[in-house]
């Protein structure tokens, strides 16, 4: 426990010493949020999302853009950064087994999510009056296995992607890809069928974030052809599972 501990303290400094991990995976959704709450029309409700404001809806959308940022972009380029300087392979050799610093290097990511999101419901509720997911349990579990999913995805980046500079192309155009597919770059009740469809698929599983943090929100998603909460919970778990044991199988210390 010690040695994980300590583990931990060192990937943390590294971590809050990346700068732009810190503004882009921790602060950048609660200033996307506030910064589409000054447009006054997304502080008005529309026929497409009844008695909700378009800044509601865009609350849970703001919110994966740090859960995504961190899972397939930042621990993929860090991981390969500490293979390409030939970090895991000396670990390998001492007492601090390689294991350690991924599992280190989870935790410290996790973390910053968790953040990120707290920090980012706080500001929703004292600044544009969005009240707090309404059914925390439910929004948790959501968080939970979404961002597990993601960190499959992740990972099969960092077990296959050999440098540094590869692991920050393929992250950026898994970002673009699972924000597209996964509609956080659209309200659903505002996107075409198919990639309404495709959303449903897609980590982490925005159609259930949105559905237990407004139970309204929820009525919308599921008028929009949405996927019942606990079976998009259940995929996004499938997917977390299938993609862990890929990247276990194709993961290299060197």
């Amino acid at each position: 426990m010690r040695a994980h501990l300590k583990m931990v303290e060192v990937e943390t400094k590294l971590f809050l010493r990346d700068s732009a991990t810190v503004v882009f995976g921790v602060l950048f959704p609660t200033g996307l949020l506030l910064g589409l709450g000054a447009i006054p029309a997304l502080r008005e409700s529309t026929p497409e999302t009844g008695t909700l404001r378009s800044i509601d809806l865009w609350a849970s959308t703001a919110l994966v853009f740090g859960m995504v940022m961190i899972a397939v972009q930042h621990i993929p380029a860090v991981i390969s950064t500490h293979r390409e300087r030939g970090i895991l392979r000396r670990l390998s050799t001492t007492p601090a087994h390689p294991r350690r610093v991924l599992l280190a290097q989870m935790t410290v990511a996790f973390a910053s999510v968790v953040v990120s999101a707290a920090l980012m419901i706080f500001a929703a509720w004292a600044v544009l009056d969005i009240a707090p997911p309404e059914r925390p349990l439910q929004f948790a579990v959501a968080f939970v296995v979404g961002y597990a999913a993601l960190l499959g995805i992740g990972m099969i980046s960092a077990a296959v992607v050999r440098t540094s500079s590869a692991a920050n192309q393929v992250g950026t155009l898994l970002f673009v890809a699972l924000m597209f597919f996964g509609g956080a770059f659209l309200p659903r009740v505002l996107m075409p069928d198919a990639l309404r469809e495709a959303g449903e698929f897609v980590p982490p599983g925005l159609q259930a974030l949105t559905a237990a943090w407004s139970e309204e929100a929820g009525e919308l998603t599921a008028t929009a052809g949405g996927q019942p909460f606990w079976l998009q919970i259940a995929i996004m778990a499938g997917i977390a599972v299938i993609a862990s044991a890929i990247a276990a199988k194709l993961f290299r210390w060197e």
